[in-house]
């Protein structure tokens, strides 16, 4: 019972396997999750919480041991006669344990804070622009890979057409209306389209390959690739990752603002020292003493010589060229924007004129098929005649997913 079980589900796991089904967006989805560049986000959260956790050890205890051993050459003695206090000795020795506690800098800790976490967004947004710009590439893959599947069906039309027509020839040859060999220039086209069968599976399988690569997803030459109904977003504003970008290196460049600002701002700490040496503080006691000092400390850099204003200044500057690099993307996107519409123009023009003139072939073929059927014509011009339809439904399949094609890089440089 368990063995029958266990070849149910296995027949199952193969059914559904073998109905797999994928789509552009889902394409998008597993680019922008499995694409090695991804795992970056999560690198660059870890690299900050542990910025962050050495900026606030900032407002801790900071404690500092020292100890020395000293030879003096001279030391100090007191000049009075016969006043009993002896001279220091020329070795002295001295450990000491310190404890500064950070009272106040003007908030310059969480400034610093501040800054970490505005790069981290900029960081982040910059991976995400970076996968953004993968779309293009998926789309070219996704949409070959369609035009290969559409390319197949028209081959197997061909192929069914072509050998009812070998069918009704050898007839014609048997009734002694067609020369004897006039099958033979047919099956030569039929064996020209096998050559083209094998050619479109393999165009396939490695399209397929690469995209499997790509969005790290196993697929299959089963696999049903659903042809996407692109909608063209014109009248909507630009919304591509790069702006938000621009964004937040504007922002980091305000938490930098923020930073420079509180850097000459008053240090306040407050301290306490215990040591244990000889001498101690009462320099004239030449014994191992233990002592103790407490106390408070104010730092405070009153004069730079300019160095905060300049760097306000060159930070300013560093805005400026952020908005000029704005002007610019958007500059270009527009001119890429309006080449792609350009595109999509002809295209749609080439797919009407492609309809037109499948209608007129198709109308010559079938002409042609009445005189073959006669022996009015031969093989040979029949064959001319049924290759140029076949061409011209290549062109408007061709046409048709390039279309689909240049509309979903459309939305993409638009940032839909």
């Amino acid at each position: 019972m368990k063995k029958i079980l266990i070849s149910i589900l296995f027949l199952f796991y193969l059914t559904a396997w073998s109905q797999q089904q994928i789509t552009l967006q889902d394409c998008y989805v597993l680019v922008a999750k499995n694409y090695p560049l991804a795992k970056q986000t999560n690198l660059l959260e870890q690299q900050n919480t542990l910025d962050q956790e050495v900026i606030s050890s900032e407002k801790l205890p900071q404690l500092l041991m020292s100890a020395q051993a000293t030879y003096q050459s001279e030391v100090i003695e007191v000049p009075i006669p016969n006043s009993g206090i002896e001279p220091l000795n020329k070795d002295q020795y001295r450990a000491t344990l310190s404890i500064n506690q950070l009272i106040y800098n003007g908030g310059k800790i969480d400034a610093t804070s501040n800054l970490k976490t505005a790069q981290l967004k900029t960081k982040m947004q910059l991976v995400e622009v970076n996968l953004y710009q993968l779309k293009k590439q998926v789309n070219q893959l996704y949409f070959s890979i369609l035009f290969a599947q559409e390319k197949y069906k028209l081959l197997l039309a061909k192929q069914s057409k072509l050998q009812a027509k070998i069918e009704e020839v050898q007839s014609g040859i048997t009734n002694g209306i067609l020369v004897p060999t006039s099958d033979k220039v047919l099956e030569a086209e039929l064996l020209n389209i096998k050559q083209q069968f094998s050619e479109v599976k393999n165009n396939k399988i490695t399209l397929i390959e690469n995209l499997s690569a790509l969005i790290a997803q196993p697929l299959q030459e089963s696999t049903t690739f659903q042809e996407p109904i692109i909608e063209m977003q014109k009248n909507s504003e630009l919304n591509r990752p790069e702006l938000e970008l621009f964004q937040l290196k504007k922002e980091e460049i305000e938490s930098s603002e923020s930073l420079i600002g509180k850097q000459n701002t008053p240090k306040l700490l407050g301290f306490a020292t215990g040591g244990y040496g000889n001498p101690g503080l009462n320099v004239l006691d030449n014994s191992f003493q233990t002592f103790y000092t407490v106390g408070l400390k104010l730092d405070w850099n009153v004069f730079d010589w300019s160095a905060n204003k300049k760097q306000r200044e060159s930070l300013a500057i560093n805005k400026d060229i952020i908005n000029t690099d704005i002007e610019v993307f958007e500059l270009n996107t527009n001119l890429e924007l309006q080449q792609q519409e350009a595109d999509i123009s002809t295209i749609e023009d080439f797919i009407a004129t492609d309809s037109e003139i499948i209608q007129l072939r198709k109308m010559v073929l079938k002409s042609a098929e009445s005189q073959l059927k006669n022996g009015v014509i031969t093989a040979s011009a029949y064959l001319t005649e049924f290759t140029n339809l076949y061409e011209d439904e290549n062109r408007l399949v061709t046409h048709s997913i390039q279309l689909q094609l240049a509309k979903a890089n459309y939305n993409i440089i638009k940032g839909q």
